[in-house]
């Protein structure tokens, strides 16, 4: 261990898991053609979100046969408008394995009161068994755990033939893991997670089952107007086209429309899964060279390549009291922090301690790999002090 410091620095330190890091090369510059000052009601301001939501179906590769909208608060809205729109129907099997599953868990058993709800929970480093999940139920879940870096492995199993509808939290998994569109009715993510755009929007993309419930089903519940997808049991086609339910952003619309481009650039998802699988095994192989951290998923086919979490297992730190280990765990963030090298990768609040780096496709790989050394570097600095 050497408390030197190291020689290279990442050319960017943002390795925040929300709002993540703005695409390479971006500057404020790119937001020149957002129509400030002008109602996104008007023709420019329709146009420009319906460039925001075709680029999206473009860019995610979603099929002809979904609807994508632009709905308010961020992901947590767009999950809340499916839960409360849609469920209620039949019962519902909630899956949750880190904090925001839980969240979705707390709202269908205690806010929406569903009679017949199932809850499948797994600890922070594993993901419930799908195999045990009931299909011909409603299934809520999450794709990747953004809070445990755990996500659901490809080819889950979920039937085509199923009776019930899948509702996806895919916020951290949306442009850096393939999702299988026929599998999933409902798939909710920001533009804040692996795109690195503003915070505040969210995005709905609806299959055609989840259509055909929402104009059969009337929900045993009064619905805010921010929630209403429906009028006179018929979809409100004009939210899928670009007519938000509130008022969004326009520079916050420019910006997500010029990280759709750049991902384009790139690839498209190819180039954006690409990246963030490189971004991922480049920090991975570290962790496996390194004998006092290791990733807090149990398996690799789990492990995360967006929302990487992190944990301390030298035996001299573990040996000691639970807030001893959080206390070195945080001190190691701080230290990079201090330094101007890594900004907020300590894990969430609500997970267990240890440290989170997001390594999605608007990261630089070499960015991650000069992360390391200065991971190294705190680890050493901090395990001096705690020796005292």
């Amino acid at each position: 261990m050497t408390r030197t410091l190291p020689a290279r620095r990442p050319a960017n330190p943002c390795f925040s898991s929300g709002p993540c890091a703005k695409r390479p090369g971006w500057s404020l510059d790119a937001l020149g053609d957002a129509p400030l000052g002008r109602s996104h009601r008007a023709p420019v301001g329709r146009a420009k979100l319906a460039r925001a939501i075709d680029l999206t179906r473009a860019v995610l590769e979603v099929p002809a046969t979904h609807r994508i909208g632009i709905v308010p608060a961020s992901d947590t809205g767009a999950v809340e408008m499916a839960m409360w729109s849609l469920l209620g129907a039949r019962p519902v099997d909630m899956l949750a394995w880190e904090s925001f599953g839980e969240t979705w868990v707390t709202d269908a058993v205690k806010q929406l009161r569903l009679e017949d709800a199932r809850v499948l929970t797994a600890p922070y480093g594993a993901i419930v068994d799908f195999a045990q999940v009931d299909f011909d139920r409603d299934v809520v879940f999450t794709w990747n755990g953004t809070t445990s870096g755990c996500r659901v492995p490809e080819g889950a199993a979920i039937p085509a033939d199923r009776a019930g509808l899948t509702i996806c939290d895919a916020t951290s998994a949306a442009f850096a893991q393939a999702l299988p569109w026929d599998r999933l009715d409902v798939v909710t993510f920001s533009w804040q997670k692996a795109m690195g755009g503003e915070a505040a929007h969210g995005m709905l993309v609806l299959g055609p089952r989840a259509v055909a419930r929402l104009e059969s089903f009337v929900p045993p519940r009064p619905l805010p107007k921010i929630f209403r997808l429906t009028s006179g049991g018929k979809l409100i086609e004009e939210i899928f086209g670009g007519d938000t339910i509130n008022t969004p952003s326009m520079l916050c619309v420019e910006d997500y429309i010029d990280a759709l481009l750049w991902g384009q650039s790139v690839g498209g998802l190819a180039g954006l899964v690409g990246r963030a699988d490189r971004n991922a095994e480049s920090l991975d192989a570290w962790v496996r060279r390194t004998p006092w951290i290791a990733n807090l998923a149990q398996t690799p086919a789990i492990q995360s390549n967006t929302s990487v979490c992190l944990r301390v297992v030298d035996p001299s730190v573990t040996a000691r009291p639970a807030a001893e280990q959080a206390a070195f765990a945080k001190r190691l963030s701080t230290l990079l922090e201090r330094e101007g090298v890594a900004h907020d990768i300590a894990s969430y609040r609500d997970a267990p301690a240890g440290l989170r780096v997001w390594c999605g496709a608007t990261v630089e790989t070499a960015d991650v790999e000069a992360l390391t050394e200065w991971l190294d570097w705190a680890y050493a600095v901090a395990k001096a002090e705690l020796a005292g």
